[in-house]
């Protein structure tokens, strides 16, 4: 060792002792500011994630404030209902008063078209064609009286030309003799003036040259109409 090693001055060797305490102190001062730092920011992202949270709690508030609305869409639906079902009131009460006006001006008693009107007009085509296909030699004229009286318009003038020129010549000659009873008969349509009836008859004609008689069934389409209150045959037309 040089003689410069042995002769180091005190103070010196206590200041540089001083020096090196106080440089090991500083270290760890320096390396603690970086946990300060990550503390700073952890506590700000809490902060801006309470502050989401927050914004969050006020949407889901906002959103579960928004369904007050559904009562006034049902109020609103049920003055809806109630203006309509006043509306359907007051149609079905003018229908009404429609179907009453219409049957008592329509069809009172002498313009009536109900059942029983139908019925009157079956019966006169019921009665009509029986008297126009049945008649005797005996009673010719008596039987064609008859059967005209239930007849009207060109209907009547053809049947009058008819049996004067054709049958009541053949039924004294050859004793023809025919009989006609109606089997079913419906009315078709009706009026209060008109009518048709389809009607199905059965005849029998018998004669001298076939006294055990002929049998003929046939269905007719008889059109009525109404002169004075009574039904007229007006057409008797084959089908």
């Amino acid at each position: 060792m040089s003689e410069n090693d042995r002769n180091v001055d005190p103070d010196t060797a206590e200041t540089e002792v001083a020096e090196a305490e106080m440089a090991e102190s500083d270290a760890p001062a320096a390396e603690s500011d970086t946990p300060a730092a990550d503390t700073a920011e952890v506590k700000d992202s809490d902060a801006t994630g309470t502050e989401i949270t927050e914004t969050d709690a006020a949407d889901a508030a906002s959103t579960e404030e928004a369904p007050p609305t559904k009562p006034a869409r049902k109020r609103a639906g049920r003055v809806r209902t109630l203006v309509t079902a006043s509306i359907l009131a007051v149609a079905l009460l003018g229908s009404a008063g429609l179907a009453a006006w219409l049957y008592f001006n329509d069809y009172r008693p002498d313009r009536e078209t109900d059942p029983a009107a139908a019925q009157v007009a079956l019966d006169a085509a019921k009665t009509g064609t029986i008297a126009l296909l049945s008649y005797s030699p005996e009673s010719l004229d008596q039987d064609f009286a008859n059967a005209k009286s239930k007849l009207t318009g060109d209907f009547l003038s053809y049947y009058t030309q008819f049996t004067e020129q054709i049958v009541t010549p053949a039924a004294k000659e050859k004793a023809v003799k025919t009989a006609a009873s109606v089997v079913r008969a419906a009315v078709a349509d009706i009026e209060p003036d008109s009518a048709e009836v389809l009607v199905f008859i059965n005849q029998t004609t018998t004669s001298k040259e076939n006294p055990d008689g002929a049998f003929a069934a046939s269905s007719v389409k008889i059109g009525l109409t109404k002169i004075d209150g009574t039904w007229l045959i007006e057409s008797f037309d084959p089908v």
